[in-house]
């Protein structure tokens, strides 16, 4: 094949939208296959494979492990599955989530890497944080287009700002423009495969992502221990310097980068202050029972201590409660995406 016949698409928020405005402009004898990676949730039905056959021509579906891979098809990864691109057919697996995801952007293009090398076209679409960006620079490793939604365009900007930030990006293009440049690119020649070597670390991670297990003993290949451990299961992260782009891996899989893992952090501190101000109100409560059962019984002296802990206690709430009412009043100021 001389052409690039393999295209990935990763979306997330604003993703439905975004996809169907792509697809519509795709041609039935489109000579490439199409790889679709969109965040949804891991139990809701997807209806998506319905959307983007009535959105265009080209008949889409969710895949199912071994399914093989044929020209003119879209295949979009199932809910709670990543989609893995190997020879000529698709691997689904329920591996590790990658920035909190499953399906994740980054596995689906990275594995297209490993697998198909320049043959590859890597497109980033509307979307929160940052996955889909070291998927990228796996694509331009081995020799794809990096192709991403102009930001300005997007609903959500932010995954298109981070794959420009980071990738050496080839085509930066508004939605109305993203169809007409993919049937443009999957008929041009690719650069000879053999010039761009198969990293090592690179399948290392797909190993990873496909649950081989053998995979796991091979992160010290690929990074060194952090003093961080895994927000999924608590193992060490090995840390992982991608270009300019800090990414974490631990043991059993799950990986993130460093704006994922911030925002893993922010939650789960936030989620601890919630734990905190819930014992802290139920800790009142009982100082306040308490309280009342020793002035009933004439024990003065406790009764004392107990108002000066009771004090203490709706000192710290309100302060827990401040937090809360800054954390609001900082969403509210935001300037929503138009």
């Amino acid at each position: 094949m001389s052409g690039h016949d393999i295209i990935v698409i990763g979306a997330s928020a604003g993703g439905v939208e975004a996809l169907v405005k792509v697809v519509r402009g795709l041609p039935a004898d489109l000579p490439a296959a199409v790889f679709v990676v969109l965040h949804i949730p891991p139990h809701s039905p997807s209806l998506l494979p319905v959307i983007l056959s009535r959105a265009g021509p080209l008949p889409a579906v969710h895949p199912t492990d071994d399914t093989k891979i044929a020209r003119g098809s879209i295949y979009i990864a199932p809910p709670d599955h990543h989609m893995l691109l190997e020879q000529d057919h698709i691997c689904v697996v329920r591996g590790p989530k990658e920035n909190r995801h499953r399906p994740a952007v980054d596995p689906t293009l990275r594995s297209a890497a490993l697998t198909y090398g320049p043959r590859v076209i890597g497109v980033i679409l509307t979307g929160a944080l940052d996955d889909g960006t070291a998927g990228l620079l796996a694509v331009k490793r081995r020799g794809g287009i990096a192709v991403v939604q102009a930001p300005q365009d997007a609903l959500y900007p932010s995954m298109p700002h981070n794959a420009i930030e980071y990738v050496d990006v080839d085509y930066i293009v508004p939605l109305s423009k993203m169809a007409s440049l993919l049937k443009r690119l999957v008929n041009e020649k690719i650069v000879d495969e053999a010039a761009y070597s198969v990293p090592q670390d690179m399948n290392n991670e797909v190993s990873a992502a496909a649950m081989d297990r053998n995979a796991s003993n091979e992160h010290e290949h690929i990074g060194i221990p952090s003093v961080y451990s895994c927000p999924e299961c608590g193992g060490v992260l090995w840390e992982i310097q991608d270009h300019s782009l800090l990414r974490f891996r631990c043991r059993v899989g799950h990986a993130f980068t460093s704006e994922t893992m911030q925002a893993q952090q922010d939650e789960a501190l936030e989620e601890a202050l919630w734990t905190a101000l819930k014992t802290l109100e139920e800790s009142a409560s009982l100082t306040q029972r308490l309280l009342q059962q020793a002035y009933q019984r004439g024990h003065e002296q406790l009764g004392r201590r107990l108002e000066e802990k009771l004090h203490q206690t709706e000192r710290r709430i309100a302060v827990l409660m401040s937090v809360f009412q800054k954390k609001e009043e900082d969403i509210s100021s935001e300037t929503p995406v138009q």
